[in-house]
């Protein structure tokens, strides 16, 4: 009775394989008594014992097994396209990413590898990152390396800013709680630039209460910012201290040097246009 059902179940299975690596125009009989494909010249049979009785089983030809691994690919990097357009408000966001760093802050992005690499341990500890330093200088490009890096390797990660998050929150009035809730969907919460938000008493709360949530979920967030470890350590408005206390308890700070790329990037326009109109 056993054997039966063995037997009915891998004819089921040959069927499947044979119907799924159909005979096609071109294949041939080898002198093995085994199906080739026409095209690459490699089985698409081959035996297999059942019980003791020698069977035919059909299987994908060295062709089909390349076809099926560009398609499975193809797939996945739709997957991370549609993935990376839910994580990042700004496009050029997904182009952020270790392989495309310009090297010139190489403490930095080593210490970012490493957060990206051992991030399994930071969810565990809930430790985030603070990258503060002035403007322009790589802080939001670094923090969406770990990011993309992270996306790449299936988790979930959200990157916004504050202000953003708070129009949000107010177009969902009625749905403000549900909004902090969900971000407990994500593995990584990324915000950028605290400190350029209203300095209003209801966007203080807003930002509390988005720390807090994240707090009390127990996940890691990274936040940057152009504020000074000093105002952050001593705010000089004492209504912000409970949000930059719960912060820094939260993120090890990492101060980001270096000069503005962004004026950089500005001056080398300046020059290629002027030098483009013979000025």
């Amino acid at each position: 009775m056993e054997d039966n059902l063995i037997v009915t179940a891998f004819t089921g299975i040959l069927k499947s394989a044979e119907i799924n690596n159909p005979a096609e125009e071109g294949d041939y009989i080898g002198n093995d008594g085994l199906l080739y494909c026409g095209k690459c010249r490699t089985k698409k049979e081959r035996y297999v014992k059942i019980l003791g009785e020698e069977r035919k089983v059909r299987m994908m030809c060295q062709c089909k097994e390349a076809e099926y691994e560009a398609q499975k690919m193809e797939m996945r990097r739709k997957q991370l396209e549609i993935r990376k357009d839910e994580t990042f408000s700004l496009s050029e966001m997904k182009g952020w990413t270790f392989a495309n760093d310009d090297g010139k802050n190489p403490s930095l992005t080593e210490a970012m590898k490493r957060y990206a690499d051992g991030f399994p341990q930071m969810i565990e500890k809930a430790q985030g990152i603070l990258l503060y330093g002035n403007s322009g200088t790589g802080k939001t490009f670094a923090a969406c390396e770990v990011a993309n890096e992270l996306i790449e390797k299936g988790y979930k990660v959200f990157v916004s800013s504050f202000s953003r998050m708070a129009n949000a929150m107010q177009a969902t009035w009625e749905g403000r709680q549900n909004y902090l809730n969900d971000l407990s969907r994500y593995h990584l919460l990324v915000i950028d630039d605290l400190g350029v938000e209203r300095q209003t008493e209801y966007m203080q709360e807003i930002v509390y209460n988005i720390i807090d949530a994240r707090y009390r979920s127990r996940l890691p967030l990274i936040v940057t910012t152009n504020l000074d470890i000093s105002e952050i350590k001593n705010p000089r408005d004492i209504s912000n201290t409970r949000i930059y206390d719960r912060l820094i308890e939260m993120c090890f700070p990492i101060e980001v040097k270096g000069c503005s790329r962004r004026r950089g990037k500005v001056r080398e326009n300046y020059f290629e246009i002027k030098q483009f109109l013979g000025l």
